[in-house]
This record gives C-alpha cells, structure tokens and sequence, in this order.
C-alpha cells in the first residue's frame, strides 16, 4: 500500500486506487466532484453543498465540527479526507486509529496548489489534477491587481464581530487582489469591535460561515459613514478547491466595482 506524506507531515498509508472516500472538508468535496471521482465518493459532510447533485445523493457524516462516526463506520472508508482548520482535531485523531486520514493544510494558494496535486496523486487523478492546476494557474495569470492599497476589513462573523488575521487564505486572497488587510498584524480570526473598523477604506461582509445580508450593511454604514461596506461571495474567498478556477474572475469584477 502507497505511503503519502500529508500536509501536515504524517505518513499515511491510502490503498493504491482508493474506492470509499470520504470528504470532511466542503472545498475539497468539490475538488473531488472536478477530479470525476464520482463512485469513489461515498460520505460527505452536510456542508458539502457542491455539486447539488453529491448533496442530495451522497451519505452525510455529520457537519465539519461534529462529525458523526457512527455513519462513517458503516461506510468503511478506504481513505478519509480532512482539515486542519475545518475539523475537529480530536474528532480526527479518533478517526485515524481505524482508518487511513489524510489531513490538509491550506493558509495560501501555494498550498492549495499542493493540496490539489496530491489529492490528485493518492486518488490516481494525476492527470485530471495536472489539467485542473495548469487551468487555475493561467486563470491567476488575469487577475487585475489593484493599485491603490485600498485599506480593508474582512468579516466573517456577527456577535461577536471576527475578522481574519494574516495566516489565512483569506487573508492571501486578499492581499493577490491588492487589498491591505488592516487586521494583518492579527492571526487565524480574531474577534474585534466596531470602533477598529473605522481605519477601514473598504469593508467586506463575507457570506459564509455567518450570512451577511443588506441589513447588516445598513446597521453598520451610519457607524462607519466614510467606509464603503460591500457584500461579497465567501467561497471565492475561502474555498481552496476547483472553486479557485472561477475565484480571479470574481475578484477582477469585484475590483472594477470598487476602483
């Protein structure tokens, strides 16, 4: 049986054409779903909402928190796919002393770049995957930077208000666009308060995890009258996956709204 090294270091022994997967990471789910991985995929979170298709006709595990091993045991995997930042480490180490566990890391898009080969390579997707990253890298090449260092807040949570700090994809996302993170000082997610959001130019309401909506922009806009306040697609920002084949083409029109 091949061994990987996974990205956190581990050694982990996968069948060499593994025919029961299961995903616990939403982004990942897709990239399976792009890599024609169809049959192999048996279990997928409740997160996993792409493609539409896998949602409605895939075994749910539970959510990327609270994963249910019950279910995952009646599907006897031949290889579980999970996250650092997305499970539960405790949930995971149970998980890898009866199945094989490969366990990603993804903080810039040079892992996710990474993440998607190798996923590739222990699924025998390699040339599938090798089509996948050339595409994704040419749709970067388009990416519009902006020039003006627009200073810029991030939130992905209400009450309290969290933002991202700059060990985050999101943060990378952001700062390949051109935009200046003003929590960068920060790391993972910190939870702020609204006063520090004045120094932003820019404030971004991601639609994921917590679901910004218009009326969070008009309850915020009298507090912070000079900062513009938009709306934005958190899984172009967040998802690490095939999505990031499309995630350029956002920015840029997201950029020429704000230039």
């Amino acid at each position: 049986m091949p061994v990987y090294t996974d990205q956190l270091g581990r050694w982990v022994d996968v069948p060499a054409e593994p025919r029961r997967i299961v995903s616990l990471v939403p982004s990942i789910t897709e990239l399976l779903y792009t890599l024609q991985l169809d049959d192999q995929v048996t279990g997928i979170t409740k997160f996993c909402v792409h493609p539409e298709s896998w949602f409605r006709q895939k075994t749910r595990v539970g959510g990327t928190k609270n994963i249910k091993p019950e279910i995952i045991h009646e599907l006897q995997p031949d290889l579980i796919i999970a996250n650092k930042e997305e499970n539960v480490k405790e949930q995971v180490d149970e998980l890898t002393k009866k199945y094989p566990v490969y366990i990603t890391d993804v903080n810039n898009l040079d892992d996710a770049l990474e993440m998607i080969e190798q996923i590739g390579l222990i699924t025998g997707r390699q040339n599938n995957a090798g089509h996948l990253l050339s595409q994704i890298n040419t749709a970067f090449t388009t990416l519009q930077i902006t020039n003006n260092q627009q200073r810029t807040g991030y939130l992905i949570w209400r009450n309290p208000y969290m933002t991202i700090g700059r060990d985050t994809f999101i943060h990378d996302m952001l700062s390949r666009c051109g935009l200046q993170n003003i929590f960068g000082n920060t790391t993972r997610y910190p939870a702020i308060d609204t006063w520090q959001l004045k120094q932003c130019d820019l404030l971004l309401l991601s639609s994921e995890p917590f679901p910004f909506s218009q009326k969070h922009i008009d309850e915020l806009q009298p507090l912070l009258p000079h900062t513009r306040i938009m709306l934005v697609d958190g899984e172009m920002f967040s998802w690490y996956g095939s999505r990031l084949l499309n995630a350029p083409a956002y920015f840029n029109s997201l950029l020429g709204s704000i230039s």
